[in-house]
């Protein structure tokens, strides 16, 4: 248990678009975003005592700059006690919270800023992109001179969960337009134009049996949200968005010692998060669910418990994630559709699931959400983040 039940709320959010902006500087992305959400949040910047800036994959000196306490001189922060990175891939979003939220809880910190900002689409050559993703978190003795890569780990995961579940390709394909639906509606995604499974399954080979448009892509981007104690909470603008329960299982480095390619910690992570809440999945209005391949983000369905092993293929192929679906599912489009932008990719989702609970989504948001989970991973699957929020404390 993390022990943060209601005791802390997202209280601001931030976020630019998605895209290639060759002429646009990193720090703005992490700039903007940031000056968002403290103006979403209704309060003075100064009230920001610590600033945690999450790490940007596409340069070494850009990172340098952010541990060094940049977002806190240009936004003139004058009353920030600490600058410090919070890092763990693509499960950033949830393992910063956290470690936000104890700071807070502890006396440490009143206000948290939090900021992700990345250029993998521009900052870095598609060389660089492809050296990046086939060594990240890819043991260098035993699978870099094999040419392991991410989308061959992907591939792994997904001939396995087919094997074992009878998936079909179209299914998979289904969780690329469902996302897409989503893309459409969001001004901040990148891919708006509506996708069908036909054209999925028409998109060349990947890396068997995954296709061209089963895979993110890498662009520009960044998010940032606010977090302040329950108390400070209620006397600001915004709905409050309470951290309700939380948990999560690390379970390898290299994809190889993973002994279960098509399961990973989920399941386990959703019991501990969900009891921590007192809440179900029948409770969820939103699920936000981290989606770099279709086949995560059908694990993920399966494992939080909104339906039994095998079934996430036909739950997504009768449209009931999409808009105005039974479960609304990756509700920004995702880094399938909105775009992968480094660890932004579940930063993303944090900020969407807050956005959706505080009644800001504009024409995707969901009628009367009370209640979303949002799972994170990163490395090659190494970690399985839950974290439920809402807008209420049961």
């Amino acid at each position: 248990m993390s022990k943060l039940k209601g005791k802390v709320a997202i209280v601001g959010i931030g976020e630019v678009p998605t895209g290639r902006f060759p002429e646009t500087a990193a720090i703005y992305h992490a700039i903007e975003s940031a000056k968002q959400a403290i103006r979403d949040a209704g309060i003075n910047k100064d009230e920001i005592d610590f600033c945690m800036p999450t790490a940007s994959l596409f340069s070494p000196q850009f990172n340098t700059e952010l541990v060094t306490c940049r977002v806190v001189e240009e936004l003139g922060l004058k009353n920030c006690k600490k600058n410090c990175q919070v890092f763990s891939g693509g499960s950033s979003s949830s393992c910063g919270l956290q470690m936000a939220g104890s700071l807070i809880t502890s006396g440490v910190a009143q206000t948290v800023l939090f900021v992700h900002s990345d250029r993998l689409g521009t900052g870095v050559t598609a060389q660089g992109g492809i050296d990046l993703f086939s060594t990240a978190g890819i043991s260098a003795e035993w699978e870099v001179p094999f040419g392991q890569h991410y989308s061959s780990i992907a591939a792994l995961s997904t001939t396995r969960y087919k094997y074992e579940t009878g998936c079909t390709d179209e299914q998979l394909a289904s969780v690329c337009v469902s996302n897409r639906k989503w893309a459409e509606i969001n001004p901040n995604a990148f891919f708006r134009k509506p996708l069908t499974i036909e054209e999925v399954m028409a998109s060349k080979m990947l890396s068997t049996p995954l296709r061209a448009k089963m895979s993110n892509m890498l662009f520009d981007g960044g998010s940032a949200f606010v977090l302040a104690s329950a108390e400070r909470a209620r006397d600001l603008p915004n709905t409050p968005v309470y951290i309700l329960g939380e948990s999560g299982v690390v379970s390898h480095f290299v994809f190889s010692q993973e002994p279960d390619v098509s399961r990973f910690g989920w399941a386990k992570s959703a019991k501990a998060a969900f009891g921590e809440a007192n809440l179900t999945p029948r409770d969820m209005d939103v699920a936000e669910i981290y989606d770099s391949y279709p086949v995560y983000q059908m694990i993920g369905f399966e494992e939080l418990g909104f339906c039994e092993r095998g079934e996430a293929g036909e739950i997504f192929m009768r449209g009931d994630t999409w808009p105005g679906g039974r479960i609304p599912c990756t509700t920004d489009g995702g880094m399938l559709s909105k775009g992968h932008i480094g660890a932004g990719g579940a930063v993303s989702l944090l900020v969407e699931a807050a956005r959706q609970l505080m009644g800001k989504a504009g024409e995707r948001q969901v009628k009367d959400a009370r209640f979303a989970v949002e799972t994170a991973t990163g490395g090659t699957y190494m970690d399985a983040q839950v974290t439920v929020l809402g807008t209420e404390i049961p």
